[in-house]
């Protein structure tokens, strides 16, 4: 499935598609909106529909086959926990760098604290909350937890396949080391379940939640957010705490989701190997008849 598709030209596509939209978009004279909007479009929709659907056929699967709702229900309380675990350990970690940045770039933690008000416009704004909160966790599992962390992990080790894919994901985001530990997590969900549903709704309801807190008037609880820099040094206790607790039961959750998860897919590996030994023998049988 997603281990025979070739993560190069998926890559390879991609930047292709988005610097040949770029050039276009640059001699039309485009607005920066109209870019971003387009650029979004080639990323998160064309290039991975073209590309999976093309694999998807030719591997003779469809989307049933790596998305269903059995057995979904009974990870649900597991993914609310995640997820709550994940924004208390990015406030967590976003307070840190700020406690770093305070006395050598103030004007950086200024800018953290500043509301992010949500994007002008009735149609942009529907746009954007709609890759934010559906398109792009969608997307994003198909790539990561989908063709990378499978290609690299049929090359090397299931860690391997997981560290590298989630190293990625999370250079690819503002909260790096946040994003990797969340790209673990869902890398290890997906493992689990062999059900690519249940890391996409992992994604899309952290990032419904983290829309809601950014955009919405008044969402924000105190407690979780520094609103100001005069409470970097002020809260300092409370949000250390808030990491190392958060840091500790993520880790829990993460030994916890990858316990004998190598034997099991070692075990289904030489599941396969067999069965498509004994598809070659009927193959050859057929043939000699």
């Amino acid at each position: 499935m997603f281990e025979e598709m070739p993560a190069r030209h998926l890559f390879g596509f991609l930047a292709l598609a988005i610097g040949i939209s770029v050039i276009i978009m640059f001699e039309l004279s485009a607005s920066d909106r109209m870019i971003e909007v387009v650029f979004q479009l080639v990323l998160y929709v064309f290039v991975p529909v073209l590309y999976f659907s093309y694999y998807f056929h030719k591997q003779g699967i469809s989307v049933s086959d790596v998305l269903f709702l059995r057995g979904l229900f009974r990870w649900l309380p597991l993914i609310s926990g995640l997820v709550c675990l994940s924004f208390l350990f990015s406030a967590g970690m976003l307070w840190f760098q700020m406690y770093i940045l305070l006395p050598v770039a103030p004007w950086l933690v200024d800018f953290f604290t500043e509301p992010i008000p949500l994007p002008g416009g009735t149609l942009y704004a529907v746009f954007t909350l709609a890759i934010i909160t559906v398109i792009g966790p969608i997307a994003e599992e198909f790539i990561f937890r989908g063709v990378l962390m499978k290609r690299i992990l049929v090359k090397t080790t299931m860690w391997s396949g997981v560290i590298i894919s989630s190293l990625i994901f999370g250079m690819l985001h503002a909260d790096i080391v946040g994003a990797f530990l969340f790209g673990v997590l869902a890398s290890l969900l997906y493992l689990r379940t062999g059900n690519l549903l249940v890391p996409i709704l992992f994604h899309a309801v952290n990032n419904s939640v983290a829309s809601y807190l950014m955009f919405v008037p008044g969402a924000r609880p105190d407690w979780l957010y520094i609103l100001d820099s005069t409470e970097v040094y002020a809260k300092a206790t409370a949000y250390a705490a808030m990491l190392i607790c958060s840091a500790f039961f993520i880790l829990l959750a993460i030994w916890g989701l990858s316990r004998g998860l190598e034997k099991k897919l070692s075990d289904e590996q030489f599941t396969k190997l067999l069965e498509s030994y004994h598809e070659t023998e009927k193959n050859e049988l057929r043939g000699d008849l």
